[in-house]
Parts: structure tokens; C-alpha cells; sequence
């Protein structure tokens, strides 16, 4: 088995180097996909000492891979672009910025190996790890969004919106993904649902930021993310 981690990167030079350590200490055959969107913070230059230090390190168990978008395009347009480079069994999606811990890679990759799921989904809210307290209308906002989901999919998720989403990888191939920005996570749910793939849920730790710390969702993002749960459900 090995897995493709997806890493899209925008603007995260203060946690990009850590967040790629800790994906590097998962002892798993992997290869790691970064997918630099546009940085203005000095992203792109760390990536690239980054993948000059992986290429001296040979490391077969860590192959890092760096792909530069020419502007932001968004975390559906980086995912996008990095699977045409992917050559694993399994692929994740891991954000840059340290709120999501690979330490439960294998916590959820269990449903898939033991051949129970196609589609397994992380959830912040039930169950797992640590948790930091951080914004309750964001947890509010979640809540709605993911019932309002779960009425147009008929699924029973608690945590739409989370980062840690992971996939067969015939299965994220089959779906043709169109969301350049954040409408990424409701159309690949509203778009697995249709396909009636198995799906599990597994809980996860969250170490969330404060927008002094460098989080990037507002109010925006929940309005984008209602438009496209109804566009991808009337029309796929």
C-alpha cells in the first residue's frame, strides 16, 4: 500500500516546513504532493530548498513532490493539479497549517485497508484526540452546514467541512472536480454521496488557529459552500 498525501499551500511559511516533518515522520510508503498555490510569504522558496534537501535525502518511504500554480487558485484547483501526479493506493488531504495531525493517518486509513470503505471522512467533533476551544459560530456554522448537507445527500456526517478527508484513489479519479476554492469539500461530499461510495467516519484531535494566527474561513466561505451543496446536488 502507499499512500499520496495532497498538501495545497497558500501563504504558510511559518508551519509549511514543520507540517511536511510531521507527515515525513508517518513511517508509511508515501509520496507527498505539494501543490504551491501562488504564496506571496516566501511559501515558494522554502518548497524549493525543501525539495532540493528530499532529493539529496532519497528517501524511498518519503518522495516529496513540488508543483507551483502560476497564481492562487484556490484548495479545489491544488487538488486538482496534484492528482495528476499521483501514483498511491490511497490519497489525504493535509492542510499546511498544523490544525490537522498525521499521527491519525492510520486511525483513518483502518476503514479502507480493512476493505469496509471507499471514502473515509475525519470528524473534529465526536470522540478522538485533543481538541483546542476555539469559536463557537464556527462551530455553529459547521453544525448547520453539515445538516444542511446530510438533507440533500441523505448522509449521516457530523463534520462535513473537515480537512481530513481520504480516498481510494480509482475513487477521487472518478470525480471530476470543478471547485477552484473552498466549494471543494461540499462537492466531492455531495459528488460521493451520488456515487452511493462507502463512507466512514473517524475521529480525529483539531488544533484550530485564531485569525491572528493565520486562519483563513469567514462567514464568505459558509455562503460559497450552501451555493455549491445546491449547484453540484440540481446538476453533477
Amino acid at each position: 500500500m502507499k499512500l499520496s498525501v495532497l498538501i495545497p499551500v497558500y501563504n504558510e511559511v511559518n508551519t509549511l516546513e514543520e507540517a511536511i516533518r510531521r507527515v515525513r515522520n508517518v513511517r508509511l510508503p508515501k509520496e507527498i504532493i505539494v501543490v504551491e498555490d501562488g504564496s506571496t510569504d516566501g511559501s515558494r522558496d522554502l518548497l524549493k530548498r525543501l525539495a532540493a534537501d528530499a532529493r539529496a535525502a532519497d528517501d524511498p518511504l518519503n518522495e516529496l513532490k513540488v508543483l507551483f500554480q502560476a497564481q492562487n487558485q484556490g484548495k479545489g484547483a491544488a487538488v486538482r493539479s496534484a492528482l495528476s501526479r499521483v501514483t498511491g493506493d490511497i490519497v489525504i488531504v493535509q492542510d499546511a497549517d498544523l490544525e490537522y495531525d498525521p499521527q491519525d493517518y492510520m486511525r483513518l486509513l483502518e476503514p479502507i485497508l480493512s476493505g469496509q470503505a471507499d471514502v473515509v471522512y475525519g470528524t473534529r467533533f465526536y470522540g478522538g484526540g485533543p481538541h483546542r476551544v476555539l469559536f463557537f459560530w464556527h462551530y455553529l456554522g459547521n453544525q448547520f452546514l453539515t445538516l444542511f448537507s446530510n438533507v440533500l445527500t441523505n448522509l449521516n456526517l457530523t463534520d462535513m467541512e473537515v480537512g481530513y478527508k481520504v480516498f481510494k484513489t480509482e475513487v477521487l479519479k472518478e470525480i471530476e472536480i470543478k471547485s477552484n476554492r473552498f466549494g471543494f469539500e461540499p462537492e466531492i461530499t455531495v459528488k460521493v454521496a451520488k456515487r452511493k461510495w462507502r463512507v466512514y467516519e473517524v475521529p480525529i484531535s483539531y488544533h484550530g488557529r485564531t485569525y491572528a494566527e493565520g486562519k483563513k474561513i469567514t462567514w464568505k466561505d459558509g455562503l460559497v459552500t450552501l451555493y455549491a451543496l445546491v449547484r453540484f446536488w440540481l446538476k453533477d
